[in-house]
């Protein structure tokens, strides 16, 4: 386990070996997500956003096809 001290400007230093897993470089910036756990998930920003899949999986919801998305965007442009 890594641990990072909070400065009194409330800046802090990722440890080195969390900065290599994430392949973090000076200047790269990083999003701090809120989990379902009520944790937060490290994310770098400057990686794709395929690192985010999994974090906003909604298991109550079916995916949709992009005929369906079509057919909606046409039927709210109508008015229906």
């Amino acid at each position: 386990m890594s641990t990072a001290t909070v400065t009194s400007k409330g800046q802090l230093t990722l440890p080195k070996s969390i900065r290599e897993a994430l392949g973090l470089r000076a200047g790269d910036k990083v999003n701090f997500v809120l989990m379902k756990d009520d944790n937060y998930a490290i994310v770098p920003v400057t990686h794709s956003v395929k690192t985010l899949e999994g974090f906003f999986h909604r298991p109550d919801r079916k995916p949709v096809s992009l005929d369906d998305m079509d057919d909606a965007i046409a039927a709210g442009a109508a008015g229906r």
